[in-house]
């Protein structure tokens, strides 16, 4: 294993009773890289991601993040403590195709309470954070409205610097953009870009294939549960070997 992974999955497996999601994946990221998961609905790119950000407990295999190290058998009794998993999911920043804000709060408020009621963030200091990420994805102009009257562009943006907030060593993108009518895609997909270019480790499950051709450097293909392929946008996305790869990017290609 390389020294410089973010990232290590080692034969993770998952079942919800006797429907199995995850068949023994093993999955390597390096530190500061971005990869895009593509394949059909329902080949465990979601289960995956929230196994690692343990929302989904993994029933075996094991999960490394940064320094943090979780290892699975079976048994839920091997998760962490509520404290230290609160602060493990808050350093595995997530993202989802809804956005789950509090909606009696603005987006600024929003931004700040994970930083307040998480790491005790004073308010002050939490105030000034929020703020300046609000700018990152363009929308300090929009810190004292509520999440109903914002777009759903602008919603997930201030979800992902809700997440950001936690300064997380990873970001995990659950098709971020899915939820958001074709018009407003563009504005998240360039906050991603942004994310990208600053060199914060994502993985990102993702229908937008021309995105994950352009910020992506692997990109691994899922099907039933396994990895089919796996490898850079040129090879996996330009060059499949598999069929199967090859019959679900035809889709996509016309």
């Amino acid at each position: 294993m390389s020294n410089n992974a973010m990232i290590q999955i080692s034969n993770l497996k998952k079942a919800f009773g006797d429907h199995v999601v995850l068949k023994d994946i093993s999955i390597q990221i390096e530190k500061g890289s971005v990869v895009a998961m593509i394949g059909p609905s329902g080949s465990g790119k979601s289960t995956l991601l929230r196994c690692l950000n343990l929302l989904t407990v993994p029933d075996f295999g094991a999960v490394r993040i940064g320094e943090r190290h979780f290892e699975f058998d079976g048994k839920k009794s091997h998760l962490p403590k509520d404290k230290e998993l609160a602060g493990f999911r808050a350093r595995t920043g997530m993202v989802f195709q809804h956005f789950n804000l509090f909606p009696h709060m603005t987006a600024l408020e929003n931004v700040m309470e994970g930083m307040v009621t998480v790491q005790r963030v004073p308010k002050a200091q939490a105030r000034e954070r929020a703020m300046a990420l609000l700018q990152k994805v363009g929308l300090a102009e929009r810190a004292d409205m509520y999440p109903q009257k914002l777009s759903g562009g602008q919603k997930q943006r201030i979800a992902i610097a809700r997440a950001l907030a936690m300064q997380p060593d990873v970001m995990l993108f659950d098709e971020a953009t899915s939820a958001l009518d074709p018009e407003l895609v563009g504005e998240v997909l360039n906050v991603i870009r942004g994310l990208a270019a600053d060199g914060m480790t994502m993985i990102l499950v993702t229908h937008e294939i021309a995105f994950a051709r352009e910020v992506a450097d692997q990109v691994v293909f899922m099907r039933d549960g396994v990895v089919v392929e796996a490898g850079p946008p040129s090879q996996v996305i330009d060059n499949p070997q598999q069929a199967a790869t090859q019959a679900f990017l035809a889709r996509f290609n016309g």
